[in-house]
């Protein structure tokens, strides 16, 4: 017998993986993942990003329709459901991060959601459970093929090249695709997959999730009418090798429906964001907590306007080094902006974002006296990065922290308390409390529960109406 190709090996475990396959340990930390998303996506509703996409969503129309997150009453086609509801995910980059560098559940769990509400029969939370972790491996082996992957990019934007893929993976499974079909829709969504760095720090940058889960969906929707991609598409060069120099694929494991199964996730945990910004900012946001600190213990009425100079120690990674930013896309991009405001305040939050705080006197006179270095042990690697800073205060002291591993990282996580503390915090800045505990209920059982598109009714149970979002644009 012929050997499978690779591709051909990722369609038949696609199709092979059971609910049996799923272990404790997976299940726990997938629920910590789709918990942690449904708070940071309810959250990026009230963004002008997200309303801009809503505004053109709402353009189009389907006899099938899902929920929008955080809209009582609002209702899309699915593709665009999981289009803006993605968007809202990572409209702060408050969503979860991986290891390789990705933020894999907003690429997939708007899709799941949006597409359980039109299937014709229930799906239980074992099923969603086991299409999630389907979408996870999937995007988890992808990123292990490549060295380069491991870095902080520097060509695409992650979600846009795994993420697109793990959506089509995903849905393929609760769909019940075959092999064949799975394979059709990993090749689909490659030709959809796949966009440059260059817009991060933009507005543009959250619609990269919201579009892997979208095609991802809509790949898999046309593998089961029929459509047909290259067999090979992640065996050959010019196929999903295209995203990766270094990229050598290997094949997945023959999956029997009895014996066990070693899932990427059980090796590799998620880091969770204490704030919403890119996660090298929290190396530096830690630190300068760190430095503060010393500095109230030894002179408590000190004066921050009496620094000197501020020097960072970190990676060296253009798109993360913005000395003064001028949005709060930006601002969720620099190494400067966030090292200031941890100074300043104590601590870095939702708020630190607002116009209100970035326009400070004291936060932009601060700004200019941050200069980077880039020590060449210190790598562009979430795993291995860490960050130094050392502060110059005018009379002479002079003050040093350094962070290896913040707390939220999957080396140092958040406990389940913190975790859900975050997702009430998030959640019901849009949703009544009801809605919140029973998010918060269901997700924590969700392997029993029998009918999970309740979570669709959950989300849209909004304690009031934002009437002035409505007025919100691009440049808002």
């Amino acid at each position: 017998m012929l050997r499978k190709s690779v591709t051909e090996s990722f369609g038949a475990a696609i199709s092979s993986l059971n609910a049996a396959h799923l272990t404790d340990g997976v299940i726990r930390r997938s629920k910590r993942m789709m918990l942690d998303t449904l708070g940071v996506g309810l959250l990026g509703t009230r963004t002008p990003v997200f309303n801009v996409a809503f505004q053109h969503s709402k353009r189009f129309q389907a006899q099938e329709s899902s929920s929008v997150w955080g809209r009582p009453g609002s209702f899309l086609p699915p593709y665009y459901a999981a289009f803006v509801n993605g968007v809202a995910v990572h409209s702060m980059d408050f969503d979860d991060t991986w290891h390789p560098a990705t933020h894999p559940s907003g690429a997939m769990l708007p899709a799941l959601l949006a597409l359980i509400e039109t299937l014709p029969s229930k799906t239980s939370g074992l099923e969603l459970l086991l299409a999630f972790n389907v979408g996870l491996e999937v995007q988890g082996r992808l990123m292990r093929f490549s060295k380069e992957a491991h870095n902080i990019p520097k060509r695409f934007h992650p979600p846009t090249v795994v993420g697109v893929m793990g959506s089509a993976a995903a849905t393929a499974k609760l769909l019940g695709l075959s092999p064949a079909q799975s394979v059709a829709a990993l090749a689909i969504a490659c030709s959809s997959a796949g966009a440059p760095m260059a817009n991060a720090a933009t507005q543009t940058k959250p619609l990269h999730l919201g579009n892997a889960g979208r095609w991802g969906l809509e790949a898999s929707q046309l593998a089961l009418l029929g459509l047909q991609g290259n067999k090979q598409i992640l065996d050959l060069e010019s196929g999903f090798r295209i995203f990766y120099q270094d990229y050598i694929p290997h094949h997945l494991a023959e999956v029997s429906p009895t014996a066990s199964y070693r899932w990427v996730l059980e090796d590799q945990d998620i880091a969770f964001k204490r704030f919403p910004a890119h996660l090298g900012m929290h190396w530096v946001a830690d630190a300068a907590v760190k430095v503060r600190a010393k500095i109230l213990a030894n002179e408590p009425n000190a004066d921050l306007n009496q620094i000197k100079r501020i020097t960072l120690r970190v990676p060296s990674s253009r798109y993360i080094d913005c000395p003064l930013p001028a949005t709060e896309h930006q601002a969720r991009h620099s190494f400067q902006f966030n090292c200031c405001s941890a100074l300043l305040d104590g601590e870095v939050t939702v708020d630190s974002f607002s116009s209100k705080l970035m326009d400070r006197k004291a936060l932009k006179e601060l700004l200019l006296k941050v200069y980077l270095e880039n020590p060449q042990d210190n790598q562009a690697s979430f795993d291995k990065m860490y960050c130094e800073i050392k502060v110059e205060m005018n009379h002479g002291e002079t003050y040093t922290a350094r962070c290896n591993t913040f707390y939220g990282h999957w080396r140092n996580p958040l406990s389940q308390e913190h975790l859900v503390r975050k997702f009430k915090d998030n959640a019901s800045t849009v949703l009544n409390t009801e809605a919140v505990n029973g998010i918060v209920q269901i997700i924590d059982s969700l392997e029993t529960i029998d009918d999970c598109s309740v979570l669709g009714s959950y989300m849209q149970f909004h304690k009031h109406i934002h009437r002035e979002e409505v007025c919100y644009s691009a440049s808002a």
